[in-house]
């Protein structure tokens, strides 16, 4: 009988110190949580006093999608420029609206009947808005077209634009003296390489001579006014003729060595239909009139269409952070929005803050102009890009598409020279932002504990891009540990 009070005593005793254990325990952890936010909170308290940001602001969202949980905020609910980062508010609406199928398509189609190599009828080419519409699909259209027998057109070529508003050449807020760089070309749905050509200058054969320029690519839309002299210096410059001869470089200055010259084309519908038929008459059609544009009728035969499918577009969209393949899914969006022809930006507009409503943020919040965030009038919340991060991550269909897609830390794309190691090399997953007094990074990474985070880092009124990347380089190092 002793022995079994005893051996209730020490059961007894076993149990209360097993609570008194566990209680301990949860105590612990709680404080060690806390602790671990504390010490958390502390690191970037210290890091948001840096010497940066006594001329800069900063907005910081950080969100555990492992955890469902809200991680770290800093003014992240306030307004900021965007810059690129806007490209993946552009890119997840696609995806969610669109769809990953979604293809972006030029075509060609002819009314009237082709006899003996003569087409008895017009020739359209109707635009779909692909930004990677290069040479090689340029010359698949005009060997189409030899294909069909047609040697002479007896009507004449039109170039169909009607998916967009056709007075658009270039997003609300982007500004005038940037466009000439290949970073914002004129908008059409008939897109050729990009909108832009390479120019090149080099020295002649003795000082005094003209220097020698090539376009490339050299069809007959380019027009090149060489007032250069090859000499001992060099004061080169080249320009478009903006007030007279759209189509023309205006190349002026002493040329004593290679230089070479990235610029868009002033109108990029008419590069594209210059262009083809340039390229139809390489491939025999001796024949090819243009009559401008004009809706494709009813009645007309599509007989070649080029398709190019969503992901590619985006992909480049994300890893280079191309400006004009974002603008290209915007005005997706546009036709989407519109459900007819003659999209605009705003019809575009409308479609994402319709989904920035369903995502639970309120749409009148923010200010959304253009697809690629070169706009000054862009204005969004870093808890805003943390919302569709989140969407994305959630959405298998999406995230599948997505993630591969962005930049990789050391690895490629905008990332490739930058977080080159430690623990972030190949672990994030991001994209980035720059312009002029603006630099944002936005993206996911995993934690060592194996926590996935969204995030979205937003530097404004910088003078120097690099400071701002290092300062977002660190977040992300301290986000990984």
């Amino acid at each position: 009988m002793s022995i079994l009070i005893v051996e209730k005593g020490i059961i007894a005793t076993f149990v209360t110190m097993k609570r008194f254990l566990a209680s301990t325990m949860v105590v612990l952890c709680l404080s060690v949580t806390a602790h671990s936010q504390t010490d958390y909170g502390l690191k970037f308290q210290r890091l948001i006093q840096s010497k940066l940001l006594k001329t800069s602001e900063i907005g910081i969202s950080v969100y555990d999608l492992t955890a469902d949980s809200m991680l770290y905020g800093y003014h992240n609910y306030k307004l900021y420029r965007p810059a690129s980062v806007e490209k993946l508010i552009t890119t997840i609406t696609a995806l969610a609206r669109l769809g990953k199928d979604h293809s972006f398509n030029t075509s060609l189609a002819m009314t009237g009947t082709v006899r003996n190599d003569t087409l008895n009828g017009d020739l359209y080419v109707i635009g779909g808005f692909d930004p990677n519409f290069m040479s090689d699909e340029m010359n698949q259209l005009a060997k189409q077209v030899r294909a069909n027998h047609i040697k002479y057109i007896k009507g004449k070529l039109y170039s169909d634009v009607s998916m967009v508003d056709s007075t658009l050449y270039y997003g609300n807020g982007w500004s005038w003296d940037d466009a000439m760089y290949d970073f914002q070309p004129t908008l059409s749905p008939l897109m050729f390489h990009k909108g832009w050509v390479t120019v090149t200058a080099y020295p002649g054969a003795k000082n005094g001579d003209p220097a020698n320029i090539d376009v490339f690519f050299s069809f007959s839309y380019n027009v090149i006014d060489n007032r250069t002299v090859t000499g001992s210096k060099d004061s080169y410059d080249i320009t478009r003729d903006y007030a007279h001869a759209k189509s023309k470089f205006i190349a002026t200055g002493s040329v004593n060595s290679r230089k070479v010259n990235i610029i868009t084309v002033a109108d990029s519908k008419t590069f594209f239909v210059r262009s083809l038929i340039d390229r139809l008459k390489e491939n025999g059609v001796a024949t090819v009139a243009y009559g401008g544009n004009r809706e494709t009728p009813v009645v007309a035969d599509t007989f070649y269409t080029i398709k190019r499918p969503l992901k590619e577009v985006l992909k480049r969209a994300m890893k280079v952070s191309d400006n004009l393949n974002a603008e290209s899914m915007f005005y997706h969006l546009a036709a989407y929005g519109k459900k007819g022809k003659y999209a605009s930006a705003a019809d575009a507009v409308k479609v994402i803050y319709q989904f920035i409503d369903e995502l639970g943020m309120n749409h009148d919040d923010y200010k959304i102009v253009d697809g690629c965030g070169v706009s000054l009038y862009d204005y969004v919340s870093p808890d805003l890009l943390v919302a569709f991060l989140k969407y994305a991550y959630k959405h298998q269909e999406i995230r599948n598409v997505l993630y591969p897609a962005l930049p990789i830390g050391g690895v490629d794309g905008t990332l490739k020279n930058r977080l080159e190691n430690g623990n972030v090399r190949t672990n994030v997953h991001a994209k980035t932002g720059t312009v002029t007094g603006v630099s944002t990074l936005a993206g996911y990474l995993q934690t060592t504990q194996g926590h996935v985070l969204a995030f979205a880092i937003f530097n404004q009124n910088i003078l120097k891009d690099w400071r701002a990347q290092n300062f977002q380089d660190r977040i992300c190092r301290m986000l990984a540990e």
